[in-house]
């Protein structure tokens, strides 16, 4: 394990961002793959590659309603001079009826239908008279009206190329080409493709398990009333939300008071349910930092090499930061400060990645870009901490929303891009192109 614990560091070493996670990286191992069924695997990792067993389609079948035809029947066919093909009876989808297309024949075909031997082409029922004795007709008089099975004529009034309006066995994937690649997330399409080729069950990395709790005695849940010096907790619901969003299949925990053996016997708890562990608030120097209180010697008490880690890293929002792990098996913990600004820059910057690497992703990041910075005034940022600021990004450009201050919930809400201000940067001027982590 590489914690803290093993590294060389004093507790006043100021971390800067790519160690705290990189550490984290480093302790955070892939799920153990499963077999499930293929809706319990939707937003599962694959960790194997698919390789189809059947071709599909896997027979040569009509993309529409119509009849089945030789092509040198219907040449040169015309509403003045149409072909005339005895019906010899229906192929329905689901059917496989023994009928051989001969000279002068035609089957009633439906759409999905096999085509059957003989044939070389569709021709829609629109282009004929559906075997009613008249003119053109619609797909639904033709369908209603015509008669079921062998015996009497239908009138062709187009000609048809040699394969028209067939779909070819193999023209989607063919029996042996690779459908899906290990490491793809299994979305509504590719579970469509699994089924489609006959697999019921799929080997996968299961969603991770992400436990959240918030820490604080003033923290009240919504729609409870608000006394005197009491707040909302508004942390537990976004981190819960964030880690779904990341993947994980998240619980939340109600807020916590502020006392180190509820926290620690909450924690206790929630281990059998989880993958990965996040608390926020009570990671700094107050007298009331809970988790910090709770947590700084879990490892005395655990099995060798857990313990909880409690630093300082050269950031703004985010400075105090918390990981580890806790519990016989290792349970990873990242705490994260408690301020609501804080507390969702941590999120995306360390527990957003380490969700990614438990659902066992090569990509654990989200994606970066260079935008041009539109603002009025030129941002200041601390110097030797990396700040993350707020933005709306659209087109190449990014533009800061609300201010500095870790609290501001609302202005969190309009923004979907972090706009990052290197360590060594005190002042960005606007126009001036900054690297962009899009959150969207």
């Amino acid at each position: 394990m590489s914690t803290a614990a093993n590294r060389t560091a004093g507790p006043d070493h100021l971390w800067t961002v790519d160690e705290h996670l990189e550490d984290i990286l480093a302790t955070v191992r892939p799920l153990e793959p499963i077999e499930l069924q293929l809706l319990d695997a939707q937003g599962c990792v694959l960790v194997e590659d698919i390789t189809v067993p059947v071709s599909l389609p896997p027979f040569d079948n009509s993309s529409m309603d119509g009849y089945a035809v030789r092509v040198t029947d219907v040449a040169g066919a015309s509403e003045e001079f149409p072909a005339v093909l005895t019906v010899i009876g229906d192929v329905a989808a689901g059917r496989a009826e023994p009928l051989h297309v001969g000279p002068g024949e035609t089957a009633r075909i439906m759409t999905g239908a096999p085509l059957p031997p003989g044939a070389e082409a569709v021709v829609p029922v629109e282009w004929t008279d559906g075997g009613l004795g008249g003119g053109p007709v619609s797909g639904m008089r033709a369908r209603s009206q015509a008669p079921e099975g062998a015996g009497g004529h239908v009138h062709v009034y187009r000609s048809a190329e040699a394969r028209a309006h067939v779909r070819a066995m193999g023209s989607d994937v063919k029996a042996g080409d690779r459908a899906l690649d290990a490491g793809t997330v299994l979305g509504p399409p590719q579970i469509a493709l699994l089924a489609a080729v006959g697999r019921g069950t799929v080997r996968v990395r299961p969603r991770p398990r992400v436990v959240v709790m918030s820490t604080g005695s003033e923290l009240v849940q919504p729609d409870e009333q608000l006394g005197d010096g009491q707040i909302y907790d508004s942390n537990s619901f976004a981190l819960t939300a964030a880690a779904r969003d990341a993947g994980a299949i998240a619980y939340r925990v109600g807020a916590v008071a502020d006392d180190a053996e509820t926290l620690r016997s909450t924690i206790d708890d929630q281990l059998v349910r989880a993958d990965l562990l996040v608390t926020t608030g009570g990671v700094s120097v107050g007298a009331y930092d809970v988790v910090k209180e709770a947590l700084s010697s879990v490892g005395d008490e655990d099995e060798e090499g857990a313990g909880i880690d409690f630093r300082k890293l050269a950031m703004q929002p985010g400075k105090p930061q918390g990981f580890g792990s806790i519990g016989p098996d290792h349970i990873p913990l990242l705490a994260l400060p408690g301020n609501p600004v804080s507390s969702y820059v941590s999120f995306e910057l360390f527990v957003r990645p380490a969700i990614r690497a438990l659902m066992g992703l090569d990509d654990v990041h989200r994606p970066t870009t260079r935008a041009t910075l539109t603002t009025d005034k030129a941002l200041t940022s601390p110097k030797g901490r990396r700040q993350f600021l707020r933005g709306t990004y659209a087109d190449g450009d990014v533009t800061p929303v609300g201010g500095a201050g870790s609290h501001l919930v609302a202005a969190l809400a309009l923004a979907d891009a972090l706009i990052v201000v290197p360590e060594d940067v005190e002042s960005v001027e606007p126009g001036t192109e900054v690297q962009v982590v899009l959150l969207g």
